[in-house]
């Protein structure tokens, strides 16, 4: 669902529907650009009017990240410490076993958890791989639990696979904008990213698909990144949006630190613009207050991932997490 028309002095949005299903409409970038430019008290009271005509504003939807397979990845993405073209603190480890995923997800239900997802350091899962992958998705679903993957690339073969297997959301973020993507990865193209999420929508399974602010982006970019996004023909079911946690020993470690009320304008953009989409708080989170947290949620943001390690980064623990959410009075979901 995309906007018809907006009136950024009036502080609407109106949307077009017909036959009881809104029209598909693209978001220009000039209109993109016009939101980011906003007054931020504007910005995140029509996100949150967005947010609120779409979604319990006091819910928070709980997924659980595992990797299932750490380090040693090929590609050369440029914020990434799996990659084996780095000198970091991350070890190249073997894909874990069934039996550990399932007490990973287990635990992670039994924390409040809804959505448990498995992701793998390859630039592509070999056959081998996929029919491991596709146990531990049989499996955590058999614990009640929604299950996403992020694997790499993946033809249509292997979505399908996946798809029989019971996935429910594959996740392939696109980064950046395609301007600025060629200066963070050299090894994967953009087409290879949306060819992927093509396999994967037309698989049938929920796309999860977002991307990573404080590159060193420019505002160019990241209003670049949400038109992507947001015209899809059908906009991402779920949409993390990371702020770059910066790793020793990558090519980004060093770069300006990016200013949190920007980071809450890129959720408050995402949220108007993709207004039944998850809008994943994602990695991050560790770096930011309180306050900063609270103005996410409030400008639409209505998932998060839980627990203290996302992938190989840290993440808040859970007990300060259920804090938070008692003070705000939220309800996980």
């Amino acid at each position: 669902m995309t906007q018809s028309n907006i009136d950024t002095h009036e502080n609407k949005i109106h949307f077009v529907k017909k036959n009881n299903s809104t029209v598909n409409k693209k978001w220009s970038k000039k209109v993109i650009s016009d939101l980011f430019n906003m007054p931020f008290n504007d910005l995140i009271f029509m996100a949150h009017k967005v947010h609120r005509e779409n979604f319990d504003p006091n819910a928070v939807q709980l997924s659980t990240l595992l990797s299932i397979k750490t380090g040693g990845c090929s590609e050369d993405c440029g914020y990434c410490p799996q990659s084996a073209r780095y000198s970091t603190d991350v070890e190249n480890t073997p894909i874990l076993s069934v039996e550990e995923v399932i007490q990973s997800a287990k635990a992670a239900k039994n924390a409040g958890a809804s959505r448990f997802c498995m992701g793998a350091a390859w630039r592509k899962p070999k056959q081998k791989d996929l029919d491991l992958v596709k146990e531990m998705v049989v499996s955590v679903k058999a614990l009640g639990l929604e299950t996403c993957a992020t694997l790499g690339m993946l033809n249509h073969d292997q979505a399908e696979q996946l798809k029989s297997a019971g996935l429910d959301y594959y996740n392939h973020n696109l980064d950046t904008s395609p301007e600025f993507y060629g200066d963070i990865i050299s090894t994967r193209t953009y087409q290879d990213r949306l060819d992927t999420l093509e396999n994967v929508r037309n698989a049938d399974i929920h796309v999860c698909c977002g991307g990573i602010v404080g590159l060193g982006e420019s505002l160019d970019d990241r209003i670049g990144l949400i038109s992507q996004l947001a015209n899809m023909e059908e906009p991402p079911e779920s949409v993390p949006i990371n702020l770059l946690t910066q790793v020793e020993g990558t090519p980004l470690m060093g770069v300006e630190p990016f200013d949190h009320l920007d980071f809450i304008r890129t959720i408050s953009v995402a949220r108007i613009t993709m207004p039944n989409s998850f809008v994943r708080l994602s990695a991050g989170r560790e770096a930011m207050d309180d306050g900063i947290q609270s103005l996410a949620f409030f400008a639409g943001a209505n998932s998060i991932f839980y627990g203290e390690e996302l992938l190989t980064t840290g993440n808040p623990n859970i007990e300060k997490d259920q804090l938070l959410f008692k003070r705000l009075n939220l309800k996980t979901i």
